[in-house]
């Protein structure tokens, strides 16, 4: 393959994972609104959508395959392409993420009273976000800094899952206090158990959001600067 066409399909690879980026975010957006107002038919839009996301990750993992086999690329361009692949495997596991909270919000919408879930969302899509675009410009202090914000991250997502936890039993309290058959109402306590679960598992996976933020900022250092301070 000519030289040329060589270096226009590793500036193909790149602009096209920075497009699956934006697809994920896209599908990561929407999935936020179903959980923020419970419609049905949002969530159903994320979940049927998936299949667009894995699609594409197949379709770039095939390109990059195909360089690493075909073209053997060297120093740059060997971190350039192995970056871009293991990237990909991360904003398609975002997007499965996307299905899973597309289905978190009740009938009324919400996750947990407890939690401004949103607020969260928002600050772990951002991290992917500013990850794809460190990617796409190659900023290595980008990198860095969306590592350095995980940790705050991390620390609201281990707030709010306590806030959770909390809330519910001191309103378990309340309500067996005010009625003494209800120590032995097993579905109330079910419930309650549900409730839990549920909250929980939309916080872990939002914070999941952000640790694949993570990756592809240290995936990203390593593609410019052969640095891999982030990837251990």
């Amino acid at each position: 393959m000519p030289r040329e066409n060589y270096q226009e399909r590793l500036e193909q690879l790149r602009s096209d994972v920075v497009a699956m980026g934006d697809l994920v975010l896209d599908r990561y957006e929407t999935a936020l609104r179903a959980a923020e107002t419970g419609d049905d038919d949002l969530a159903a839009e994320v979940i049927d959508g998936d299949h667009e996301v894995n699609t594409r990750y197949l379709e770039l993992e095939e390109e990059c395959t195909e360089l690493l086999a075909l073209q053997q690329p060297v120093a740059g361009d060997l971190r350039l392409v192995t970056a871009s692949f293991k990237i990909i495997t991360d904003l398609e596991r975002v997007g499965d993420l996307a299905t899973n909270i597309a289905e978190y919000g009740g009938d009324g919408g919400g996750i947990h009273p407890a939690v401004d879930f949103r607020e969260l969302g928002d600050a772990a899509g951002e991290m992917i976000a500013d990850a794809v675009e460190a990617y796409e410009l190659s900023d290595a202090d980008a990198c860095r800094e969306i590592d350095a914000r995980d940790d705050d991250l991390d620390e609201r997502c281990r707030r709010a899952s306590e806030a959770v936890v909390r809330s519910l039993l001191e309103a378990d309290r309340a309500r067996t206090e005010a009625d003494e058959t209800a120590e032995s109402d097993s579905d109330h306590l079910a419930d309650t158990l549900d409730e839990i679960s549920h909250a929980l598992l939309a916080i872990r996976d939002l914070e999941r959001v952000g640790d694949h933020g993570v990756n592809i900022a240290a995936r990203t250092l390593y593609m410019i600067e052969s640095d891999d301070e982030l990837i251990y």
